[in-house]
């Protein structure tokens, strides 16, 4: 299946998906286009390889990251804790015919962080339970490697949500960071 047109499959469902749904632990909650894109580039042009992504849903993100994955010679491991989202994403992974650079891990993100390797990762993705972040952030950044980044999304779409963990990354100087409008707003640390 031509890759574009997959990816188009997805977003589309997503929408129709999310605009049906009132509980949303039944949304799909995807990243906008231009994030994915954004994504791709990023990895590409930083040459990340060891990729982490925090909250997999239907894996539209996870495919996304992979493109650049592909490209830098990387790998992807995409955590969530919803067993019926992470089927649905392998099917998706499968489809896509991605399956080969992406390791998939049904847990709890907190559970998962708190027993990473330090310095595993150059490149961590972060669109999981926002509450959560701040009390996450000391593992963020033990298995964030130095030189690596980490960007979030919804970082203006959920900016009351985001405040704080963006004001304690921003007050630690092993920290540059920036915000970007693209998509929900991308939050960008790189780890000095």
């Amino acid at each position: 299946m031509e890759l574009e047109k997959f990816l188009s499959e997805l977003e589309e469902f997503g929408n129709r998906n999310d605009s049906s749904k009132t509980d949303r632990t039944q949304k799909m909650l995807n990243i906008t286009k231009d994030t994915g894109e954004f994504l791709t580039v990023f990895i590409k042009a930083a040459k990340s390889r060891s990729i982490l992504e925090i909250g997999t849903s239907n894996g539209y993100s996870t495919i996304w990251l992979a493109v650049g994955a592909k490209y830098t010679g990387g790998r992807i491991t995409t955590i969530d804790f919803s067993e019926a989202k992470a089927e649905m994403a392998k099917n998706n992974f499968e489809k896509a015919e991605l399956t080969g650079l992406i390791e998939q891990v049904v847990d709890d993100a907190g559970n998962f962080l708190e027993n990473a390797q330090a310095d595993a990762y150059d490149f961590i993705f972060l669109d999981s339970q926002r509450s959560a972040y701040t009390a996450w952030l000391g593992d963020i950044k033990r298995i964030l490697k130095r030189g690596g980044t980490l960007i979030v999304d919804n970082a203006l779409s959920h900016k009351d949500e985001m405040d704080a963990f963006m004001a304690l990354v921003d007050c630690d100087t092993d920290f540059t960071t920036c915000l970007l409008s693209v998509g929900n707003g991308q939050y960008i640390a790189v780890r000095e």
